[in-house]
């Protein structure tokens, strides 16, 4: 059963599942009430950079909020994608699952690099170390897809032979 599964597939797997519950909690957090939402432990840094550096009123920092708000959203969505065509072993044998995780490994990165420099920039250590950490986790994840291939198609696959024009095309003449 595991035999079709490469090294990418499953880190992906695990990063889908870190990724999915956390960035949709604070994404949800983050729509339903915009200002505490931004203000929790995960995106304390983008608030407090927005507040202090950009002098945001009111109305803009909630903008924000919900900007970032649908980046993690974006995030979630092309994971779940990710994790929905691993369950089929074609589209997992070929890697076509790979380009759904290279988006979310790439937006991820943008959001988690932004709130790692927000967060140097404000001095909120706690959240510097987070945003760290998922940085690595997704620059880590993203190496491993680029560096591994999927595994070539063999060579010895038959080529079919073209019908005559009695033999009709069937689903059983293929």
């Amino acid at each position: 059963m595991f035999r079709n599964w490469r090294i990418g597939s499953v880190n992906g797997a695990l990063l889908a599942a870190y990724f999915i519950p956390v960035w949709s909690l604070v994404a949800f957090n983050i729509i339903v009430a915009p200002v505490h939402g931004l203000y929790e432990r995960p995106s304390v840094a983008v608030a407090l950079y927005l507040s202090d550096h950009l002098q945001m009123a009111g109305m803009d920092t909630v903008r924000a909020a919900w900007l970032l708000a649908l980046g993690r959203v974006t995030v979630v969505a092309f994971f779940a994608i990710h994790l929905v065509l691993l369950c089929i072993p074609r589209i997992r044998r070929n890697g076509g699952s790979d380009e759904a995780l290279g988006i979310a490994l790439a937006i991820g990165s943008l959001i988690s690099f932004a709130s790692m420099v927000m967060a140097s920039k404000v001095g909120e250590m706690a959240a510097l170390r987070l945003h760290a950490t998922e940085l690595l986790l997704l620059l880590g994840a993203a190496i491993v897809v680029v560096i591994e291939k999927p595994a070539a198609a063999s060579k010895t696959a038959e080529i079919a032979a073209p019908l005559g024009l009695e033999q009709a095309e069937l689903l059983h003449n293929r």
